[in-house]
């Protein structure tokens, strides 16, 4: 210890440097787990559609969903975020070459924050959706579409989760960032 400064040895920088690695190269891994749960929230509800015979055969009752802009832009936003993450990967490879890199890490940690907020705001705007075609509303006479539409809601409701899921990646992997800097 000189004037106060607590000095690492050689073991402890490399310490300080195998954790940031560990760090970089778990951030890798979860980039990748997001992709894959963007993707298919994306996929899922953009193949998403149902069709219902009404009395007659020539009478049918369809869910689509684009029949409702709150769906559309769910899967607007899980797209973006996916080709972002996509793209941010060769950030993270960067990181695990070199893991004293602090510039990058502030900027992916602020384009991951974004990111994380057009996710939410989508994932959000179409569980109100979702919640209104699982349980409907009484007060304004609009009923549960569940109940004719079984695959339909099972669909939109598992594209829900995986988008959620990725939020909840988002939020680890900005975390992670913050902790990385924070050592520094």
């Amino acid at each position: 210890m000189k004037g106060g400064v607590i000095e690492l040895g050689s073991s402890g920088a490399k310490n300080v440097a195998m954790v940031s690695r560990g760090v970089s190269v778990l951030d890798f891994f979860l980039r990748v787990i997001a992709i894959v749960a963007t993707l298919a929230s994306a996929i899922s509800m953009a193949t998403t559609h149902e069709t219902l015979p009404f009395v007659t055969r020539f009478i049918r009752f369809r869910a689509k969903f684009n029949d409702l802009p709150s769906f559309t832009f769910f899967v607007a936003a899980n797209s973006v975020v996916c080709a972002y993450l996509i793209l941010s990967l060769a950030l993270s490879i960067f990181h695990i070459v070199k893991s004293k890199a602090q510039g990058s890490r502030v900027v992916l940690m602020f384009l991951d924050t974004a990111m994380m907020a057009l996710l939410t705001s989508g994932a959000s705007a179409a569980a109100a959706i979702v919640y209104l075609a699982h349980k409907g509303n009484t007060k304004t006479n609009w009923f549960s579409i569940c109940r004719q539409f079984n695959t339909f809601c099972d669909r939109i409701s598992g594209a829900l989760i995986g988008s959620f899921g990725g939020v909840v990646i988002l939020v680890v992997l900005i975390l992670l960032s913050a902790t990385a800097l924070a050592r520094r």
